[in-house]
Parts: C-alpha cells; structure tokens; sequence
C-alpha cells in the first residue's frame, strides 16, 4: 500500500520537511516514489508547497495521507490554492 508521508531531510535542530509518497511497508527515510512537495516549519509563517494535481493523482491510485500530512493540508489551504494559481497562470 502507498502512503503519504513526511520525511525529514534538514540538519541537526533545523528540521525541513518533503512530502513524499512512498510504499507504507518501507521505512520513513527509505527510498521513495515521488516528491509531492516541501514545508519548512522555521519561517515565519511556515512554508508549505504542495503539487495538488499529483496529490490528487496519488490519492485516486490508493495512496493514504499521513494524520500529519491530512492536518497540513487542513491548516494551509490558502497556500496550497495560491499554489495552484500559480500553476494556472504559467501555463495559460
């Protein structure tokens, strides 16, 4: 089963974060299948970027997010929509 976690990729007492899917069965810091995004809690206010459309893609395919991966998103969804703009906008 694939899930969507955290992993923790910043130095000692300078945590950073990517949001990456990965098969549930394997360990946190394993190898994973795709990098859906970053959040870095140290800036003020935190930074959270996620690709929506992979996300949804992922969840269609089965994958389950995380409990802290879920409260994220619940607690960001101003940058989260932001980021789809953005998209929009490059594209159009």
């Amino acid at each position: 089963m694939l899930s969507i976690r955290m992993r923790r990729v910043g130095s000692k007492k300078q945590p950073f974060y990517r949001v990456v899917v990965l098969d549930s069965a394997k360990a946190t810091d394993g190898r994973f299948v795709e990098i859906l995004g970053y959040y870095n809690p140290r800036t003020d206010p935190e930074t959270i970027e996620l690709d929506r459309e992979r996300l949804a893609h992922w969840v269609k395919r089965g994958a389950r997010a995380s409990d802290t991966v879920r409260t994220l998103i619940k607690r960001h969804p101003i940058a989260v929509a932001e980021a789809e703009e953005d998209t929009e906008a490059a594209t159009s």
